[in-house]
């Protein structure tokens, strides 16, 4: 459905402004007012990681007057495969200011503010009350249900955004018009159901893909042209190519935007969403040993079984020496449990720490009592026993 412009036109471009954004302005549906619209836009990006670099160049280049950058990541060398924005000299530069130097590069005339904090709900009010727009670029469920309620308390639209592997998908939520995001996934997936983009991975161009839809989508809320994906979930394959979309209703029931709200201000959405189950956190209180304590029990001779719950193509990455490689869904489907020995401390680990937990809670549930996890995983390993490993 088509929808009114979000914003007001600024009162006139320049004429190095007109000569930097002629094709917009030859345009019909965009001309001169549409660009005047886009100069007047205060959008804020969340995330300058794998759907932020795209979207915050392109919307820099579309000539948007405002772009705020929310990010207090560094660049790691594992993000050059995606996050475009940034480059080899800004490896453990502030993602924020790398995003902002790059985006002053494309566009001088854009006004840029660095929002250099993690998102909580002590400052996300205050922050999204100062734009017009929101384009959500983030990873996690927790974050994602908070952008939503503050832009729907605020009443305030935003483009979202989703990524994994060679799957994208993309939507428009805006309460006023049509659904929030809270209507299309009411309650976030079980801990761990759903692996993150560091433990699955995503196609690095994928990232380009499904943040100019969002910028796209962007452009068309600001200015008031097309039928923006309003109501609409676009989900794209990139495997084979396949672009679809999912009508998505406002429901009625919705806690947050239906007809009697139940939810009236931020809440507790680490609680809400989980990292790990209820069950995986029990087993791991008082279970939980340091990488440099598995090195020292090694170094010792300890009599240990030491298991990585990872996947294969993980494990070929970087492994912990003398860890055998049994993936968490095995001891899920209870498979695993066979191919442990009982005459032995069994010793779980992952990339972090969160799927040995899981896995840990399947241990303790059979009967294997004194099994443990390394918690930071394999990366705590790296860090503090070998740094000559590569990370990912």
């Amino acid at each position: 459905m088509s929808l009114p412009p979000l914003v007001e036109p600024a009162d006139e471009l320049t004429v190095d402004e007109v000569r930097r954004y002629s094709r917009h302005l030859i345009i019909p549906d965009v001309g001169m007012a549409g660009q005047k619209r886009l100069k007047n836009a205060k959008v804020l990006c969340v995330g300058a990681g794998g759907l932020g670099s795209p979207a915050l160049m392109y919307l820099a280049a579309a000539g948007v007057g405002t772009l705020g950058i929310v990010d207090f990541d560094v660049v790691d060398e594992s993000n050059l495969q995606r996050q475009i924005i940034h480059g080899q000299s800004d490896i453990g530069r502030l993602k924020a200011e790398s995003a902002a130097a790059s985006v002053r590069e494309i566009n001088p005339y854009v006004e840029v503010i660095i929002h250099n904090v993690a998102l909580t709900t002590d400052n996300v009010m205050d922050i999204f009350a100062g734009y017009d727009l929101i384009v959500d670029g983030t990873d996690n469920f927790a974050t994602r249900y908070m952008v939503n309620d503050a832009a729907v308390l605020l009443g305030k639209p935003y483009v979202w955004g989703s990524i994994y592997r060679f799957d994208g998908q993309a939507s428009v939520f805006w309460s006023e018009h049509g659904p929030c995001y809270r209507c299309l996934y009411p309650e976030p997936p079980p801990p761990g159901m759903v692996p993150s983009c560091a433990e699955g991975g995503v196609l690095g161009v994928l990232c380009a893909s499904i943040g100019s839809i969002q910028v796209n989508e962007a452009i068309k809320v600001i200015t008031g042209v097309g039928e923006p994906l309003v109501g609409r979930l676009m989900i794209y394959d990139a495997l084979e190519m396949k672009y679809r979309d999912v009508k998505v209703r406002k429901d009625p029931e919705c806690p947050l935007c239906g007809k009697n709200p139940s939810i009236t201000e931020l809440i507790d959405y680490e609680a809400f969403c989980g990292t790990i189950s209820e069950e995986a956190q029990q087993a791991a209180t008082g279970s939980t040993i340091t990488a440099q304590e598995l090195k020292e029990m090694q170094d010792r001779g300890d009599d240990i079984f030491l298991v990585d719950v990872r996947e294969q193509n993980e494990y070929e990455i970087v492994s912990i020496p003398g860890a055998v490689l049994i993936p968490k869904g095995d001891f899920l489907r209870g498979t695993a449990l066979e191919r442990l020995p009982n005459d032995k401390k069994i010793v779980l680990h992952c990339k972090s720490g969160a799927r040995s937990a899981e896995a840990l809670a399947v241990l303790k549930s059979a009967g294997f009592s004194d099994a443990v996890h390394v918690g930071g995983g394999v990366l705590s390993w790296v860090k503090t026993v070998d740094p000559s490993l590569p990370t990912y």
